[in-house]
């Protein structure tokens, strides 16, 4: 292993880096380097250790021609181009957990200095003032926390929160109640937890469904006496929303430590708050959570080239490219069969099942179920990929299965009819190929025929076949403004149930969809987004 060389070129713990010494690797770290230096450090290496500084491009992917692993000491991967390196056979890893327990930590120190208002004391003395009965606090004990999301960091704030004696109350539509049967966390809805939550910390992936899940809707329906703690991601709350609820009284206070904006202007009306306090992003600021990040990263990436492990990869393993060609129609519409299944069910998921037919059925569809399964867990998981699907799925309870369909002479089967199980029912969802250049298309959702494009925005909805329906849902969106790409009908019966997919060029918002829904005839309207 003497041979294999390590590029490290961001500040990254250096006891961190022990396990790829001890390992013979040869380690070099070379730091603030100008990009035609670091272009010809990374020609002669096999791995390259990042944190977020470094752009790894393309470009320099095609200068490093022994490169084989990319690793980033963090959570995130932004700065890395990926699908270029999976198209190049570049395995890329980050450490997903490994800011799992100081996050946790800084939530509930924001949530300590929220209750008893330690920064605004610290300033108040510190500026000479002697203020005690100015900034009387709360107890925690018997207060409700009400969290948002119940993935790791979730799950330590909320056991840290049992031991000040305060009640949890929980929303997670990816987690089964069951699954948390012997904690004495109670679930509920996200309405539920709003109203009840003296203080209400929020700990989810930032995706498009969940942007603003803590919005003025949300916010107005908490008590008067609540507190907000963000410490995930900046966009889950809405801060015009909880701007306008402080100023006004509506809510006692909040503790941001991300912000939609980073940094925020000086003169940011939130941080003019005296019921506000902030810090600059330091959720996974600590000499252990740095370090920890170093060594995951670095025993990764030695177990890989020692053993060929793969842990903790965030792009799938290379395909050969005659597979690949193959198989990449279809990895792309199940990744938008999982996502289109995931903004249908509002339960916790407990099976799936998979059926192949055709020509998928001939090969081995293992990497189609773990795109399935990437975009049906994407929105609860900000660490999912095709790579640890399954490991996410299995920690989540989640029972997978798969068959293949062997039509005979004549039969039609879809290519990939997926079945996902709640404690709600069955939801099903198929999807088939289309023309010589194989475009994906949903071809039925719970028996109904259709023949839909699965991406951008979509509504689907279920009605009573009588006429004036599909007439009266197309005025309601026309009025507002919503221009209807593409529409399609599925029904069994004449004056039954129909099912609509109607594809639109911009997302409809909450007032429409209610004015769908006061029709009478329209039983649900879903909405749908599936970016490219």
């Amino acid at each position: 292993m003497d041979n294999l060389k390590i590029l490290v070129s961001d500040d990254v713990s250096e006891s961190g880096l022990e396990p790829l010494r001890a390992a013979g690797f040869v380690v070099e770290k070379r730091t603030g380097l100008k990009p035609e230096e670091l272009t010809d450090l990374v020609r002669d290496c096999d791995g390259l250790v990042v944190r977020s500084e470094t752009k790894v491009t393309p470009e320099l992917m095609d200068a490093a021609l022994r490169l084989r692993a990319i690793g980033r000491a963090g959570v995130g991967v932004d700065n890395i181009d990926v699908a270029a390196a999976t198209a190049r056979g570049i395995i890329v890893m980050n450490a997903p957990d490994g800011n799992t327990m100081t996050t946790a930590e800084h939530a509930v120190a924001l949530l300590l200095a929220l209750a008893r208002r330690v920064p605004q004391g610290n300033a108040s003395l510190r500026a000479g003032k002697w203020e005690r009965k100015k900034f009387v606090g709360v107890e925690l004990r018997g207060k409700t926390l009400g969290v948002v999301g119940l993935g790791r960091i979730g799950r330590v704030v909320a056991s840290r929160a049992l031991g000040f004696e305060m009640k949890v109350v929980a929303f997670d539509p990816f987690v089964a109640p069951e699954q948390m049967a012997n904690t004495e966390i109670e679930f509920a809805t996200l309405d539920e937890v709003c109203a009840r939550a003296d203080f209400l910390t929020v700990h989810t992936p930032l995706t498009a469904e969940t942007r603003g899940i803590v919005g003025a809707r949300e916010i107005a329906l908490m008590k008067p006496e609540a507190r907000v703690i963000n410490c995930a991601r900046g966009g889950l709350v809405d801060e015009r929303a909880l701007y306008d609820a402080l100023k006004d009284g509506r809510i006692a206070g909040a503790a941001l430590d991300v912000f939609e904006q980073e940094p925020p202007p000086a003169d940011y009306p939130l941080l003019q708050l005296e019921q506000v306090i902030a810090t600059p992003h330091l959720g996974a600021s600590t000499l252990e959570a740095q370090e920890g990040v170093a060594v995951t990263v670095a025993e990764q990436m030695r177990d890989y080239f020692q053993t060929g492990a793969l842990r903790g990869a965030v792009n799938a393993p290379s395909l050969g490219a005659q597979e690949l060609n193959v198989l990449q129609p279809y990895l792309t519409l199940a990744e938008r069969l999982g996502r289109f299944q995931a903004q249908l069910v509002d339960e916790a998921v407990r099976e799936v099942r998979l059926e192949y037919a055709g020509e998928i059925a001939e090969m081995d569809a293992a990497p189609v179920t773990r795109a399935f399964l990437a975009g049906l867990l994407r929105g609860m998981s900000a660490r999912v990929n095709v790579v640890n699907a399954f490991i996410i799925a299995e920690e989540r309870g989640i029972t997978v299965t798969t068959s293949y369909r062997h039509a005979g002479a004549g039969e039609m089967a879809p290519a990939i009819r997926t079945r996902v199980m709640t404690s709600a029912g069955a939801q099903t969802v198929s999807g088939a190929m289309f023309g010589r250049a194989g475009e994906g298309r949903i071809t039925e959702i719970n028996d109904f025929h259709v023949e839909a494009v699965p991406a951008g925005h979509v509504i689907v909805t279920r009605s009573r076949d009588v006429p004036g329906v599909i007439g009266r849902v197309g005025t309601i969106l026309g009025t507002r403004g919503v221009n209807i790409s593409r529409f399609h009908l599925g029904r069994r019966e004449l004056g039954g149930e129909a099912i609509a997919v109607i594809e639109t060029d911009a997302r409809v918002d909450d007032a429409t969809v209610d004015e769908i829904l006061s029709t009478g005839q329209v039983f649900s309207a879903r909405r749908i987004h599936l970016d490219s």
